[in-house]
């Protein structure tokens, strides 16, 4: 198929990737707990009780971390042209998605022991209603601004077509 942009097709015509992220430790509860601990300023300039934690549990951050790109078990999130998915696996198995119609904005929750990570939870809403939560999102505010341009732009074409068609 001929496109104007490579790349990029109609969400009408294929399902196209816009972009795609892992979790962050974060994600999940031991993570969490370590990034707590990690967190802690007893001590002197770098010498903190925080940092010898992350230095001895060096081995459990790194299985954590590992974990998420395991061929059988990993999760990703993807943005695509129709739809904000999670995947499992290297073939990506879809275990959850939400249309981009089905909510309007996107919120970033930051659980304790996330911001240690650069991490938080996305909330997608629809209204006052959670509808959908990605858990663990590496950079969230970014990751956020992507899912609402995905919306925006989805939504929006999809009302043109709307208009045009009880035009035609």
């Amino acid at each position: 198929m001929k496109q104007a942009i490579a790349g990029v097709s109609p969400s009408s015509v294929s399902e196209t990737t816009s972009l795609i992220v892992w979790p962050s430790n974060g994600s999940s509860g031991m993570g969490r707990f370590l990034g707590k601990q990690y967190e802690l300023e007893l001590g002197i300039s770098v010498f903190t009780l925080g940092n010898l934690i992350a230095l001895l549990s060096i081995p459990i951050g790194l299985a954590l971390f590992m974990v998420k790109f395991d061929p059988w078990f990993g999760i990703r999130y993807r943005i695509s042209n129709r739809r904000i998915l999670v995947e499992r696996g290297h073939q990506g198995r879809v275990e959850s998605s939400i249309d981009l119609d089905k909510f309007d904005s996107v919120e970033v929750q930051v659980q304790p022991g996330q911001a240690w990570y650069n991490a938080g939870d996305l909330v997608f809403l629809n209204g006052k209603t959670e509808c959908y939560r990605l858990s663990g999102v590496s950079r969230p505010a970014v990751f956020r601004e992507a899912c609402v341009k995905a919306n925006m732009t989805y939504v929006g074409i999809k009302a043109a077509k709307e208009r045009e068609a009880a035009m035609a």
